[in-house]
């Protein structure tokens, strides 16, 4: 299942973190995959002060988003960073690495999400396309929106044919690691939300008993 965040970042974060990227040193995206053969792109440098400001900035628009939150259920996110391509770059069809090194243990990726940061009218080409079975979807976000997506599906971003795409990307551990326990409980809160006033008192209380019961028996603890 896939969560589209229309209005994540707001307008004046965009352009900070647009600023932020013009002025910070970038690496080769290779030397955190040095066995890819098929990533082909520009991530921001770690030791860049502008790191820090632009992985803070985007991971505060996560946290306040109780769209986010409700549907990732997140136990742990990793600290975002931004990456970019110039025309002719490219991430080739892959998954996403199980483990990442992220504090004092390693965070497991159940969830990916792309912050699009530059408009999508400012570069050709450069869709992150996710395989659902036979068929792909593509993402080509308007700037400030984010897309989250299961992190075992495979993926790619398709060839920057002109101009510079600029993204933010990061991975989140969920409460929930099953996926599709994890979209039961998605769903069953939509409906708590949307119908729980309708219900008697009664019904509510079964139906909460019930929602707090598979957490338990699904959720992972902090």
């Amino acid at each position: 299942m896939f969560l589209e965040l229309p209005d994540l970042l707001e307008p004046d974060e965009v352009a900070r973190l647009a600023a932020l990227a013009a002025g910070a040193k970038f690496a080769e995206g290779r030397l955190s995959s040095p066995h890819s053969k098929v990533k082909n792109n520009l991530q921001i440098d770690h030791a860049d002060p502008a790191h820090a400001e632009a992985s803070r900035l985007m991971a505060m628009a996560l946290q306040r988003s109780e769209g986010f939150r409700n549907f990732a259920f997140p136990r742990m996110i990793a600290p975002p960073m931004l990456a970019r391509y110039a025309p002719g770059m490219a991430y080739g069809l892959h998954s996403d690495a199980a483990f990442l090194p992220v504090g004092p243990r390693p965070l497991r990726s159940d969830l990916s999400c792309t912050l699009f940061i530059a408009a999508p009218a400012a570069y050709g080409g450069g869709e992150l396309s996710i395989q659902l079975g036979a068929r792909a979807l593509a993402f080509k976000g308007e700037a400030g929106s984010a897309v989250v997506y299961p992190s075992n599906t495979l993926h790619e971003v398709r060839p920057v044919t002109s101009g510079e795409r600029l993204v933010g990307l990061t991975f989140i551990e969920s409460m929930i690691p099953d996926p599709a326990n994890r979209d039961m409980l998605y769903n069953l809160d939509e409906v708590a939300a949307l119908e729980g006033l309708k219900m008697s008192w009664e019904n509510r209380t079964r139906f909460q008993y019930v929602r707090n019961n598979l957490r338990r028996l699904w959720g992972e603890a902090e």
